[in-house]
């Protein structure tokens, strides 16, 4: 049962965890091909995939859910280098209004206890302009059910429920991918077979993937039209309280 970041930790520090890092970093890093200048966030676990951001990123630093605890990040850091990782309520996002370029949730959604405060809140902190990336296990897949693996752990979706809880929540949908075909098995020739298997599974058997990536933008104007009077109706996004910066952390 994974009840703490330590039990996510040790799956990536497993073989397979290694693989599993590796295939969703390539997978990332195609739709983020470029993060110079950029403030980027990961909510849930998402060190594993934090890193290929630190050195091209204006400030790359991770939120990690008060209900799994946290760990010091990176790994080893020197007394001179800042701890890059903050325990956050997931309803109450440290950060400021408006302040992130791109927002990462992995190990996330699968473990929200508050999903809609939570979806608000990384809605609040995105720049107008920002983007995130959902990486959530298909409730269809069989990673889903890997109860060994954190894949295997918490509340898995379909990509249906993943876009309607984004455009209910104000964001819009840019785009959808599926990922990690690999099945969950620790044989050595399946995980020496895994771009094999990426390839494969997404050119004839996208309903295997482990997980659904979905990317989507921040709604700051919601247009409808009124069909009684015919009249079209703007109605600006919800506003949001900035919610201090505890102290110590701080990403001006």
């Amino acid at each position: 049962m994974y009840r703490s970041v330590y039990d996510i930790k040790g799956f990536y520090n497993s073989r397979i965890g290694r693989v599993v890092r590796r295939v969703l970093q390539e997978r990332i890093r195609e739709i983020w091909p470029e993060t110079k200048g950029l403030r980027v966030a990961g909510c849930g676990y998402a060190v594993p995939y934090l890193r290929m951001f630190a050195g091209e990123s204006e400030r790359v630093f991770a939120l990690m859910p008060a209900a799994l605890g946290a760990h010091p990040w990176p790994q080893g850091h020197s007394a001179e280098e800042r701890n890059l990782v903050c325990l956050a309520e997931e309803s109450e996002l440290p950060l400021e209004t408006g302040s992130i370029d791109r927002l990462l949730l992995v190990h996330d959604m699968e473990f929200s206890e508050h999903l809609k405060p939570h979806l608000q809140e990384a809605w609040r902190i995105l720049k107008p302009n920002g983007r995130m990336l959902v990486i959530v296990a298909n409730r269809g897949g069989f990673w889903a059910r890997a109860d060994w693996s954190p894949l295997g752990q918490g509340t898995p979706y379909s990509a249906a429920q993943i876009h309607n809880y984004l455009r209910d929540n104000m964001f819009i949908h840019e785009r959808t991918e599926e990922a990690l075909f690999m099945p969950p098995v620790r044989w050595s020739w399946i995980l020496k077979s895994a771009g094999f298997c990426e390839e494969i599974g997404r050119a004839f058997l996208p309903m295997a993937a482990g997980v659904h990536m979905v990317e989507a933008t921040k709604q700051i104007y919601a247009a409808r039209t009124d069909k009684g009077s015919g009249v079209r109706v703007v109605v600006r996004g919800r506003g949001y309280v900035p919610q201090p910066v505890p102290q110590g952390f701080s990403i001006l």
